[in-house]
């Protein structure tokens, strides 16, 4: 007999029991004697209903639930999206990463260091990077700062810009830091920051004009606003220029004001520079880290991702002086430790090749924005005949476009999440085959009204597929 047809059998006894009591025994103890059956009868049902298996279950997933540092994290908006684009198989305009191919030097590189009879190209190389790749990053960035940078203390090589940042966050922010970040952000600096302890503080860039042509440089920060954001507890900034998503080129005299904040309160400066090769029109890219007093309080990050158009390489870089590169190392050597040897003898092949064409019109840091910008006038113009209002880009490969205007023509009703920008993309990639990303993903929570009205797009991409996106938008509209 099962535990718990014994247990419905005991209680039927139970209550025979009781009726046998209730006729023969007199009435005062008669109520004792029933109050303590119907106790034993509440006892043995609870057994009944209690479920020894669930209680255990839950007890284990209590246990074993997210540590209190990643409590609040909820999947990236690159998960969302990339499981909408494998149901719905938009034309993607969403992701930034090429469709095309990258350039056949580097490619081939990686294909005759496979077939290599150097079995040492094949194993283990140096953690804090391939010896041949940090020498070149060396020669590069000795060139462009002005200054030597040693290839074994002052530079590190990550598993792409990702793990670069991370490692500079973890390395150098500690429980109670406060950490400013520009919005809107590349996604991940936030819950970076939080994982080590820091606490974000926000400051959004703006458009200080409503009409006409916009460009990139037209988004600003409040020098106020920024100038109290900074105090004794301020430990970084994260610099994003050239910036994702809106594609400002920070100018020297923003610059100049965000290094004379660092000076001035001893803070340490994250500068995301992935996109650095590519700049247009008259804007130029300068590196806060040249600037007077920014070298020792500066940790400069790359990517061969963006450089070479190789993105599922994920080879990425640090670089900045010696005693903060040491924290990027200890956290590098407890987690990566170190990257695929065959990929960074590639990318330094790829470097070395660029070095002696550097500055000529052959060189692909200076042909990719050639060609970007084609693509670049290329959108904005496909986007403004669609009616909405792109920003044009000083720099990278993704533009904003405003789409308010658009909201009387479309039904988001059928969406149900709580941004518009949200609504707008997701409608459009279900009911249009046309996907791009919503901006409220980069910022803070306070601040996500700011992104509502926009869309990101990218446009490192094949001229014909933003033909078909320019054809797409064109059907829609008549």
């Amino acid at each position: 007999m099962s535990s718990i047809a014994h247990v419905r059998f005991c209680q039927f006894h139970l209550c025979i029991v009781l009726l046998i009591l209730m006729l023969s025994l007199p009435s005062r103890l008669l109520c004792q004697q029933t109050r303590q059956l119907r106790d034993k009868q509440a006892i043995l049902s609870n057994i009944v209903h209690r479920n020894p298996q669930r209680e255990q279950s839950n007890a284990t997933m209590d246990k074993f639930g997210l540590p209190k540092r990643l409590q609040g994290s909820k999947p990236s908006v690159w998960n969302e999206y990339i499981g909408l684009a494998m149901k719905y198989k938009p034309l993607n305009l969403g992701q930034g990463f090429p469709d095309e191919l990258p350039p056949s030097y580097v490619t081939d590189a990686l294909a005759d260091i496979a077939k290599s009879d150097n079995p040492l190209l094949q194993q283990y190389t140096r953690g804090y990077g391939h010896v041949r790749l940090v020498q070149a990053l060396s020669k590069l960035y000795s060139n462009l700062v002005g200054r030597e940078v040693n290839p074994l203390s002052e530079i590190l090589v990550t598993s792409g810009a990702y793990e670069a940042l991370y490692s500079s966050i973890m390395g150098h922010v500690d429980v109670g830091d406060e950490v400013i970040i520009i919005e809107p952000f590349f996604d991940c600096y936030e819950p970076m920051v939080k994982m080590a302890g820091g606490i974000p503080r926000f400051i959004a860039l703006k458009p200080n004009k409503s009409n006409g042509t916009i460009s990139s440089a037209d988004w600003v920060l409040d020098d106020a606003e920024l100038e109290q954001l900074f105090n004794n507890k301020t430990k970084m900034i994260i610099l994003n220029t050239p910036h994702n998503p809106i594609g400002k080129v920070f100018h020297r005299d923003e610059l100049e004001r965000i290094a004379a904040l660092c000076r001035k309160w001893n803070v340490l400066c994250l500068s995301d520079e992935v996109y650095e090769w590519m700049v247009y029109d008259d804007a130029k890219h300068i590196r806060i880290c040249t600037l007077p007093g920014m070298w020792e309080r500066t940790i400069t990050i790359g990517s061969a991702g963006k450089t070479f158009s190789v993105t599922g390489w994920k080879i990425g870089w640090a670089y900045g002086p010696a005693n903060l590169i040491t924290n990027l190392q200890m956290v590098h050597q407890n987690s990566v430790y170190t990257c695929p040897t065959p990929i960074q003898e590639a990318v330094a092949r790829g470097f070395e090749l660029e070095l002696e064409r550097l500055g000529s019109p052959e060189s692909y840091f200076n042909s990719l924005p050639q060609e970007l910008k084609i693509k670049r006038n290329f959108m904005a113009k496909f986007l403004e005949d669609a009616g909405l209002k792109p920003t044009i880009p000083e720099g990278g490969y993704f533009m904003l476009a405003d789409w308010s205007s658009l909201g009387n023509k479309i039904d988001l009703t059928s969406e149900t999440d709580e941004y518009r920008d949200y609504k707008f993309t997701k409608w459009m990639t279900k009911n249009m085959g046309l996907q791009g990303i919503p901006p409220s993903a980069f910022y803070g929570e306070a601040h996500k009204k700011l992104g509502e009205n926009f869309v990101r797009y990218c446009f490192i991409k094949k001229q014909e597929n933003l033909e078909k996106a320019a054809d797409l938008l064109k059907k829609w509209k008549s």
